[in-house]
């Protein structure tokens, strides 16, 4: 073998430190683990045998300190599941998608939940959902609504399944609530929104801090165009809102343009926020938005209603 040149560096395992080197098999021994936990968990019985009494809290169980081996009872831990902050849209990621709305096995979403008996359907979606922030603190402000998160990254989806399917575990005994009504699928809006929802079935939908594409010829990636507003504009039912916010003013004026040129959507009074709920919990449940919060940085929120279709158009 040649002699490497004079500068060049080897790139092997003799030369990668030591730490990498073990923070890597246990962060491959955690996802794997935490893989065959999924698995087990979409085939096991409703019924699973009773777990031993947990903490009420949103807080992690103590584990041996250095183990990367998870329990269900324990929530995940970020720094095993690393991912670029955004993904290109017009890749092709080779997601799983129902051919129609019809076509689409909600239960192993929603596994605790009669579907069927109630034709209970998704009714908020939280779009480019990223660690799930806020599902978690909408679910128990929505107990009968079923929410749902996409999100196109594959570890980061990972995440939220196993964060939910941990805060099911802690609170399986709750009387008041299990967070059995929220839920996450790896999927990308952009190409296959109306393959999941019908036409009129959502009620609400959330943009929070989406990629702002800085670059002017990267704009056609924005989640917020003209294209695609007609296709959130089928989903939304008479009535419904689109949430936003964002940390980037020019992208906050990008999708108030869009919008208010749109003739489905109308936008809401500031009073109207300040009311809102939902506008409140979006504000700081996202981890997006606790960061630029921890930077002292500003947030621009507008929301739009769904308006009636015009009647030449029925």
């Amino acid at each position: 073998m040649s002699e490497p040149k004079e500068g060049q560096q080897l790139t092997n395992a003799k030369t990668t430190p030591k730490s990498n080197r073990n923070a890597d098999t246990k962060r491959k021994l955690y996802r794997e683990t935490m893989e065959n936990v999924r698995k087990q968990v979409r085939i096991e019985s409703p019924t699973p045998p009773p777990p031993a009494p947990a903490s009420e809290s949103d807080t992690a169980t103590p584990t041996t300190a250095g183990s990367a081996t998870p329990d269900l009872m324990e929530l995940p831990r970020k720094r095993f599941y690393r991912q670029r902050a955004h993904s290109n849209p017009f890749s092709d990621h080779r997601l799983d998608y129902p051919t129609s709305p019809s076509t689409m096995d909600w239960s192993t979403i929603y596994p605790a939940t009669p579907l069927s008996e109630k034709n209970k359907k998704v009714e908020i979606a939280d779009i480019g959902c990223g660690f799930g922030g806020l599902m978690i603190d909408l679910g128990p402000q929505f107990p009968d609504s079923l929410i749902l998160g996409m999100e196109i990254r594959v570890q980061v989806t990972q995440y939220v399944e196993d964060r939910i399917m941990a805060l099911r575990k802690l609170h399986e005994q709750d009387p008041v609530y299990k967070y059995d009504n929220i839920g996450v699928i790896r999927g990308n809006a952009m190409k296959f929104l109306p393959n999941f929802f019908e036409k009129s079935q959502l009620s609400k939908m959330f943009f929070c801090f989406p990629d702002p594409h800085f670059k002017q010829r990267k704009h056609k990636a924005r989640i917020i165009t003209n294209t695609l507003l007609s296709e959130y504009a089928y989903v939304l039912k008479e009535g419904g809102v689109i949430y936003t916010i964002t940390d980037v003013e020019d992208l906050h004026q990008w999708m108030v343009m869009h919008l208010e040129q749109h003739p489905l959507f109308e936008r809401l009074s500031k009073e109207w926020e300040a009311e809102d709920k939902c506008v409140e919990i979006m504000y700081n449940a996202t981890e997006e938005g606790q960061k630029v919060e921890r930077n002292k940085g500003s947030k621009w929120v507008a929301c739009f209603k769904r308006l009636p279709n015009p009647e030449d158009c029925e």
